[in-house]
Order: structure tokens, then C-alpha cells, then sequence
């Protein structure tokens, strides 16, 4: 789980699965390239699922599997505390 973005796309893939695009408006900053690095590692390590669509044009939504719920669960209270804290942490920055 090393690196800035993958918490923020587990959070992000929270609510539902999102296409690509969808996912890429939703984590400002992230390059394309990065973010696709970043889902094949998610993938990987069994916290995603990619599910391709056979259709023109084609449609690929990524999801989050069980384990990924269960690391987004308690991954929540550190979220909280960033949430709580964020001025003091932009202070720092």
C-alpha cells in the first residue's frame, strides 16, 4: 500500500465501481500513466476487480473486491484524522 494515490483510489472506489475516466476526474493530480500503474498494483494484490465489457466502444469498470472493503474499513479512522487535522497539515506542508 506504499505511494500517495492508492489510498485515494480505494476511497474513491468506496461508493461503486467507476469507469476509468470517471476515476481519473475523481483524484485530482494523478497522470494517467500513474493511475493505470497504480490499478494493475491494486489489482495484483487481489484489492481490485477489473471487469471488461465486450462491447464497441469498450467499457472497463474497476471495483473494489471483499479484501479491498475490509483494508478501505480500517483505512476510515486514518482518513477521519487527515479530515480533522487538515489545516494543521497544510500548515506544515
Amino acid at each position: 500500500m506504499g505511494g500517495k494515490w492508492k489510498g485515494l483510489i480505494l476511497f474513491s472506489l468506496a461508493e461503486g465501481p467507476l469507469r476509468f475516466g470517471e476515476l481519473r476526474r475523481t483524484i485530482a493530480g494523478i497522470s494517467e500513466r500513474v493511475l493505470i500503474r497504480q490499478l494493475r498494483e491494486l489489482e495484483s494484490c487481489g484489492l481490485l476487480h477489473r471487469e471488461v465489457y465486450h462491447q464497441v466502444p469498450p467499457k472497463v469498470e474497476y471495483s473494489l473486491t471483499a479484501f479491498g472493503r475490509s483494508l478501505n474499513e480500517a483505512m476510515a479512522p486514518l482518513g477521519q484524522w487527515g479530515e480533522d487535522h487538515m489545516e494543521r497539515i497544510e500548515a506544515v506542508s
